[in-house]
């Protein structure tokens, strides 16, 4: 399976903030951003993705990830050069998807919860061999600002509505998406909104329509942030402060995911380690690598 993280878009909500730079390179508490899908995508055992930006600030995103090597991934780059929205990430990837599966993730999105890499891995293996499609949802108090789905006891998705008055479920859908490879088709083929988009809930009933679209609900454990306004990258950072700072654990580490999923190692992490320096990220790495922290187990039951 391939990964994509639809990292574009203005920012408009987060000006002047964003007038410099990507809103996916803002910092979510001590990271970027954009680190928060990576770890995903790193989670699910995806180990090749495609990260999609502007023509302006996908330079910034090369200096900062690189080729992927150096933690044992392989990213690629493409541009988007209007937001004509996120169902266009399919046809823009369709080179690097080639014959894969797809998640596709959206880069302001961040997700915290117990035994979410046994929900991303199982959903991942269902994708691959059922050839259906898998969208995630979250209970909210305002479904009426979100695309609502509703389902039925086994997962299938029943509807799903955009933004509606009358929400039949408080479970919005997450920027999280897991399609087989002929999204790409229904890519091509759908129309843009009213609002001149191709839209991804246009995508989500076209799987529906064929009864091929399923729905994991993440349960009152989980946090899911949408991390677009000024006050929700506020409250995100203090979560994932607070967070760190009981457990002494990093989220979205993702020198220590690789380590700890075996992309890299030891003598890789140290190189990573003096390449950083002397500060808190680069001490808390040292002692993964120095074995200080033996979690393993309980760090994966928690990501």
């Amino acid at each position: 399976m391939k990964g994509i993280i639809l990292a574009g878009g203005s920012g408009t909500r987060l000006y002047p903030l964003t007038m410099g730079q990507s809103k996916q390179l803002l910092a979510i508490h001590d990271k970027p951003m954009i680190y928060y899908p990576l770890s995903v995508l790193m989670l699910a055992g995806i180990r090749d993705v495609l990260i999609i930006s502007t023509p302006e600030d996908l330079p910034n995103f090369k200096r900062l990830l690189s080729d992927g090597s150096q933690i044992g991934m392989s990213f690629s780059y493409e541009k988007q050069e209007k937001p004509n929205g996120i169902a266009e990430a399919f046809i823009i990837g369709e080179k690097f998807i080639q014959n894969d599966s797809v998640c596709l993730i959206l880069g302001d999105n961040i997700f915290y919860g117990s035994g979410f890499t046994k929900i991303l891995k199982n959903s991942v293996e269902f994708v691959e061999k059922n050839h259906k499609a898998k969208v995630f949802g979250y209970y909210v108090n305002n479904p009426s600002r979100y695309g609502v789905v509703q389902n039925d006891k086994l997962g299938n998705v029943l509807s799903l509505e955009e933004k509606p008055e009358n929400p039949k479920s408080n479970y919005a859908v997450v920027g999280l998406y897991i399609y087989p490879n002929s999204v790409i088709k229904i890519s091509k083929y759908i129309l843009p909104s009213e609002r001149g988009e191709l839209e991804i809930t246009t995508i989500n009933n076209s799987y529906l329509k064929e009864k091929k679209l399923k729905v994991e609900l993440f349960d009152k454990n989980f946090t899911w942030l949408d991390s677009g306004t000024h006050e929700s990258m506020l409250e995100a950072s203090n979560y994932i402060h607070t967070i760190e700072k009981r457990t002494g654990l990093k989220i979205a580490c993702i020198e220590e995911i690789a380590y700890k999923l075996g992309y890299i190692n030891k003598k890789k992490l140290h190189q990573i380690i003096d390449y950083i320096g002397d500060n808190q990220y680069g001490d808390y790495l040292k002692k993964i690598k120095d074995g200080i922290w033996k979690v393993e187990n309980w760090w994966f039951s928690f990501m």
